[in-house]
């Protein structure tokens, strides 16, 4: 197991509801292929330069600890996922 940080950004053009729905349907993900240590949601920000046409996006930043192999399919799904606009996944010593 290796921990990591990653930080999606949420189309912020989204109902609350839906934004929560993403948020939880991602953290889910990940507990369920390993162990989540802390879920901060910074909210609702600027971005510093436009992305798909949006000017603000709803940030979440989660730690947690995971097999290595499970990484390629995190970044699949985000991807895919036309609620996050922009990720990054990144492996912490």
């Amino acid at each position: 197991m290796n921990n990591y940080e990653t930080i999606m950004i949420i189309n912020s053009d989204l109902e609350e509801g839906a934004i929560k729905g993403a948020v939880e349907k991602m953290t889910n993900l990940i507990s369920s292929h390993g162990t989540i240590e802390k879920t901060e949601e910074w909210g609702k920000r600027r971005l510093a330069y436009p992305m798909e046409k949006h000017a603000e996006g709803y940030y979440v930043l989660v730690n947690f600890s995971s097999n290595p192999e499970f990484i390629d399919e995190l970044n699949r799904v985000y991807n895919i996922t036309d609620e996050v606009i922009k990720h990054i996944i990144v492996k912490k010593n």
